[in-house]
């Protein structure tokens, strides 16, 4: 045989090859509702904008999700929904997409399995834009590398803004169950999908984590104590996330959740002024038109303490052990506040503004805070939102974890610096790292180091999926947070786990919620004695 002959017979052979295993990847699957096609990509499997419930709009706007609307034939899954409607200059600015609609609760699974029967960890990854933004399209997002390393990777929509979380007496009173969490039930409706249909794509019902960061780890959170999300998700993991402050009844700060009637209060305003004298005429509106009086602010629209699907303060909830107890792997990044506060900070307005807002704490909160200079004022402001926004819930979650549930927590602290970042970390920067996909927005400037960082990060949160431990050979020990025994792993450029950072300010801001949950008790109780 000559030299050509055989580089050709070679040629073919490597071509039948690569064939072959894409033929041997799922690229169709049977779910609820019909049967979808997805695209294989190398050793990879990807089907976008599957429906996981009915569009929510018309007489299905600000109702639980609906049932799957079934097709005939084969539906193609080869493009990403439009993300949910949403302020689309602000979501475009952030890095997200701008295509936007209504009729938006799809999903998107990646999958490296060859076959039904292989049994993959699922992750299922619930997007953060302070339940205003957000969207799966975003490039940052792509499975691609997580499936690679042997999970089955899915992204679920939810509904944001007004249309994920306004209540609403009259929407109440339609449900009989409170109102203003669209948007976490949309979640809970796509998790039921996950446990039904991703033994299609070669995923273990039984082994389901859900992870999210910014809104979708407090989104993480919350779940993680609502009875309706029970025996859905079996680990969970929150970048920068958690929800254990107060219900919020007026505006007390560092408090986030309303209660369902400071709630329905703001809800019955906002139609109001639209000119909605029933639920049929708020529905006949268009969604543009509500978006456009909703305003762009991240934190005007929250999950509501409806009772039922978030009963209530979950800080209690944990307290009396009334909690989903799976495995926990959480964490916040070391200059969190940076993305949130730009402007420049003098003393004096520091300590007015903290006087302000922590009534008799606020001595111990100044205390812990340097803020004799503009620069140390400016750095506190940003320390103080990354401790009640992140650091502060992730701590709590933790300890509760450790001492009211049978699961373990595992604590990291990312604290990746860049020339534009010297201070620490920024909101969102170790998205990239987890998915392996370099080039988002909150990053900077690519630094040494970074893939080997991206890889172990990688390592821990996949070995997490697998075993709720995400300790592995070659890897450096992470150990399970206790009350005595207090550790975080560091993502910085000497991975190692070490004490929990900023304890003091942790302590003081414990003691500040500890003062408004009293508060809150001694004001239940004197309603209750009213009526």
């Amino acid at each position: 045989m000559t030299r050509k002959k055989l580089l050709v017979l070679l040629s073919v052979a490597v071509l039948f090859a690569a064939a072959q295993s894409a033929q041997s990847q799922i690229s169709k699957a049977n779910v609820t509702g019909g049967e979808v096609q997805g695209v294989v990509n190398g050793n990879v499997a990807s089907f976008k904008g599957v429906p996981f419930a009915a569009p929510p709009v018309g007489e299905l706007r600000w109702k639980v999700p609906h049932p799957v609307n079934p097709w005939s034939g084969v539906k193609k899954a080869d493009a990403f929904a439009p993300g949910c409607i949403q302020d689309k200059q602000l979501a475009t600015m952030m890095g997200g997409p701008s295509n936007f609609s209504e009729d938006c609760l799809y999903l998107n699974v990646w999958t490296a399995a060859k076959d039904k029967g292989e049994k993959l960890p699922v992750m299922v990854w619930i997007y953060g834009g302070g339940f205003a933004l957000g969207a799966t399209n975003v490039p940052i997002y792509d499975g691609t590398k997580l499936a690679q390393k042997g999970v089955v990777l899915v992204s679920t929509a939810y509904r944001v803004g007004p249309f994920g979380f306004l209540a609403h007496p009259d929407l109440s009173r339609e449900s009989g169950k409170g109102s203003g969490v669209y948007g976490i039930q949309d979640m809970i409706a796509a998790l039921r999908w996950v446990k039904e249909n991703i033994a299609q794509f070669g995923g273990d019902p039984s082994r389901v984590t859900i992870f999210g960061e910014s809104a979708g780890g407090i989104s993480v959170s919350m779940l993680a104590a609502s009875p309706a999300a029970k025996g859905l998700f079996h680990r969970a993991i929150s970048e920068s996330g958690g929800s254990f402050a107060p219900v919020r009844t007026a505006n007390e700060t560092g408090l986030m959740v309303p209660s369902l009637q400071l709630a329905e209060a703001a809800g019955k305003s906002l139609l109001d002024g639209l000119g909605a004298k029933d639920l049929k005429a708020a529905r006949a509106l268009s969604a543009e038109e509500i978006q456009k009086v909703s305003g762009t602010s991240l934190g005007r629209f929250w999950p509501v303490a409806d009772g039922y699907v978030l009963p209530g303060d979950q800080y209690e909830m944990y307290q009396a052990g009334r909690f989903n107890d799976t495995p926990v792997l959480i964490g916040t990044n070391s200059d969190e506040g940076a993305l949130f506060v730009r402007n420049t900070v003098t003393p004096a307005a520091f300590e007015q503004q903290i006087r302000s807002g922590y009534g008799p704490h606020a001595d111990a909160i100044l205390k812990a805070y340097p803020h004799e200079t503009d620069k140390e004022a400016f750095r506190s402001t940003k320390d103080i939102f990354r401790e009640t926004a992140f650091a502060w819930p992730t701590w709590s979650w933790a300890r509760l974890q450790s001492q009211k549930g049978k699961s373990k927590a595992y604590v990291y602290y990312f604290d990746r610096r860049t020339p534009e970042s010297q201070d620490g970390a920024t909101h969102a920067a170790e998205i990239s790292f987890v998915f392996a996909n370099p080039g988002g927005i909150f990053t900077g400037t690519p630094q040494p180091g970074d893939a080997e960082l991206s890889n172990l990060m990688q390592s821990y949160w996949v070995n997490f999926a697998k075993s709720g431990d995400p300790n592995g050979s070659g890897l450096p020990a992470w150990p399970a947070f206790t009350e005595r025994d207090q550790k975080a792993m560091f993502f910085d450029t000497n991975p190692s786990a070490k004490p929990i950072p900023n304890i003091e300010k942790l302590k003081a801001f414990d003691t500040y919620y500890s003062w408004r949950r009293d508060e809150a008790r001694q004001r239940l109780q004197q309603e209750g004695k009213r009526q």
